[in-house]
């Protein structure tokens, strides 16, 4: 008997003739496993596609609400955006892919693990790194990476073994997408001076297509958890795609930028995050409402270190779980009403208000009812100065001491 291979399936391009591969060349029984975290399509013509192409079983988990809960929701809560901008739209989904995957091998008894990523790409990083928190004992195969297949010659070996794919060279973008957003690659987007062609959107209207006028969005947030919208409860994932139209609808939420892959290159990247961006804008301005002031720019700071670990497969390290652990905390506070103005192609924060609001209006108005203290200012201001008056009266007797030195004058560096 062959051993057992557990695949993660995506039911595209990649995946689909890694079936046939690794039944064809390596001699493994693989068992197809497919993750719904929201991709959305129909999952039981995916596991037909896996079955076709050679699976000896293809398993599909609806792992929906545990993403939304379990990985969203951490990051929501950590504002993890990479490099400032991506919301990390396939980079949550790996670990909770991952999890199910060591669940599955160790229920079949299956051996090897394995994946449907490149040798350039961060999936293979995360996918590995993560199976080997998980299931260290088990060893991981990555046949795309091996193979030395262009995406040409995978549609080849594909239309070859009358494979049931969707790809073609026609349309030949790779796309990943969950309830957090999407992510498109390939084709004439690997051109970073290509203008994306409106083909590849499907989560966002074109901004000038938008409605004219403007709308307005109210999100009430409960210890850093969106509830409501527009003073109606909703679950958090139902909550994500409602923002996601109305924010989609207006051309908000398109990403277009240069990123640094954790294999060392730059990656032209495209994706579609309105509902992603729109919250994370909105919790963000919370917090800045009620976390007090070193609490608000030490988490500025850790957020940053959050979204690089789940970029780069470190969601299963100890410092995540740290991490966590300190963002729980400050997110007791969080609670109240973010309104959001959209516009075509736009979003703003118009405005805010919390039970828990550190803004006092009495410190901050400049009318009658104005309680700061003025005369404790010139005393404070003083004080904060000084390091730097004491320094500067240094410099100054040090270069009266020493003429023509001091200057910057004539200096090349």
């Amino acid at each position: 008997m062959s051993e057992r291979v557990v695949l993660a399936y995506s039911g595209g391009l990649d995946t689909t003739v890694a079936v046939r591969w690794l039944k064809q060349t390596q001699d493994l029984d693989v068992i197809a496993l497919l993750v719904d975290v929201g991709q959305g399509g129909d999952t039981e013509v995916l596991r037909k596609r896996a079955m076709d192409s050679g699976a000896l079983d293809a398993q599909v988990i609806d792992a929906r609400e545990e993403f939304a809960n379990e990985y969203v929701t951490r990051a929501l809560a950590a504002n993890a955006l990479y490099q400032d901008r991506y919301p990390l739209v396939s980079a949550l989904s790996r670990p909770l892919i991952c999890k199910h995957m060591a669940d599955v091998a160790h229920r079949y008894h299956a051996r090897y693990l394995a994946h449907g990523c490149t040798g350039k790409g961060n999936d293979q990083v995360r996918f590995e790194v993560s199976l080997a928190a998980l299931s260290p004992d088990l060893e991981v195969l990555a046949p795309c990476r091996g193979w030395g297949m262009t995406r040409e010659e995978a549609m080849g070996y594909a239309t070859q073994h009358n494979l049931p794919i969707s790809m073609t060279p026609e349309s030949p973008y790779s796309i990943d997408e969950n309830m957090w957003g999407r992510a498109i690659e390939c084709g004439v987007l690997e051109d970073p001076f290509v203008e994306p062609p409106d083909e590849i959107w499907e989560r966002t209207v074109e901004p000038s297509q938008a409605p004219t006028g403007a709308a307005y969005l109210e999100i009430e947030f409960e210890r850093g958890l969106p509830v409501a919208l527009d003073g109606v409860a909703l679950d958090f994932s139902a909550l994500v795609a409602e923002v996601e139209r109305v924010a989609g609808s207006y051309g908000y939420g398109r990403i277009d930028m240069i990123e640094d892959r954790v294999v060392g290159i730059k990656s032209r990247e495209v994706y579609e995050a309105p509902g992603a961006l729109a919250l994370i804008a909105a919790h963000s301005e919370l917090e800045h409402l009620t976390l007090e002031k070193a609490v608000l720019r030490t988490k500025r700071e850790l957020e940053r270190t959050y979204a690089n670990l789940a970029y780069e497969g470190l969601w299963f390290s100890p410092l995540r779980e740290a991490l966590d652990a300190f963002i729980q905390t400050t997110e007791q506070y969080v609670t109240g009403v973010v309104r959001l103005k959209l516009e075509a192609g736009s979003l703003r924060v118009v405005g805010r208000k919390s039970a828990a609001s550190l803004y006092e209006m009495s410190l901050a108005t400049y009318d009658r009812d104005d309680a700061f203290d003025h005369k404790a200012a010139e005393g404070f201001v003083k004080l904060w100065g000084l390091p730097l008056k004491t320094w500067a009266r240094a410099r100054r007797s040090d270069a009266a001491s020493r003429p023509g030195e001091g200057s910057w004058e004539g200096v090349e560096g």
